[in-house]
């Protein structure tokens, strides 16, 4: 066992994993490494350098040459890319619908598990993504697979980006949730599922508290020697 333990928080977007995994990880001591991220940085630079998100080949050239990096600025982690914080730029439903299309690339994955592997291979972290408990870290101390329902996921991401004055619609935005859903679970390489020992939680219906507190004691025991 680690020192300090690995935290996987996978689940589909919407699901709440990036506000449980900043206040997990806060709770914990531990550093929160947001995966989606690094994704949708790709393709932000995908677009920014005309490569087609459908491009697997030059995609994964142009990951493997990524300089990507986070930041702690107060309660939160800010991303760069080539040195440009870009943690706002990355947030767009265009981008966000990019990243889910970039990712079903081997190529794209490759780059970034390697680079994941790499920024957590010491423990003490809390990432959050699709394939953190199968595929980056299968042996982390902590699995969660965090979900909710695609009506409950929709209105939440027409609420969060309502913050940011960028006007969506609720059908539409419920629509590319059920497409990324499904692309993510069917991709060949590294679907969208729990991991077998994973803890499935509903955020459906419970609070962010309720949430945060069962993650906590789960990791809490996990973490504890034997």
């Amino acid at each position: 066992m680690r020192e300090r333990p690995i935290v996987a928080i996978d689940g589909p977007s919407g699901a709440g994993k990036t506000t449980v995994s900043k206040l997990l990880a806060r709770r914990a001591g531990l550093t929160r490494l947001d995966t989606g991220a690094m994704y949708r940085a790709c393709a932000l630079a995908a677009r920014r350098s005309n490569i087609p998100w459908s491009d697997g080949k030059r995609l994964g050239r142009m990951c493997a040459g990524l300089s990507i990096g986070f930041r702690r600025e107060g309660e939160e982690m800010r991303l760069s890319l080539a040195g440009e914080d870009v943690s706002d730029a990355i947030r767009t439903p265009e981008i966000s619908m990019g990243a889910s299309e970039v990712s079903v690339h081997a190529p794209v994955r490759e780059a970034m598990v390697a680079l994941q592997r790499k920024m957590g291979e010491e423990g003490g972290i809390v990432l959050e993504g699709r394939d953190t408990g199968t595929v980056v870290f299968p042996d982390a101390e902590a699995k969660f697979f965090l979900t909710a329902t695609e009506e409950e996921r929709a209105r939440r991401r027409v609420a969060e980006l309502a913050q940011t004055a960028t006007p969506v619609d609720y059908e539409i935005t419920l629509r590319e949730i059920r497409e990324r859903d499904q692309r993510d679970a069917s991709r060949d390489v590294a679907p969208m599922v729990p991991a077998a020992d994973a803890l499935i939680v509903d955020s459906s219906t419970q609070t962010l508290e309720e949430v945060v507190d069962s993650l906590a004691a789960r990791v809490a025991a996990r973490s504890a020697p034997l």
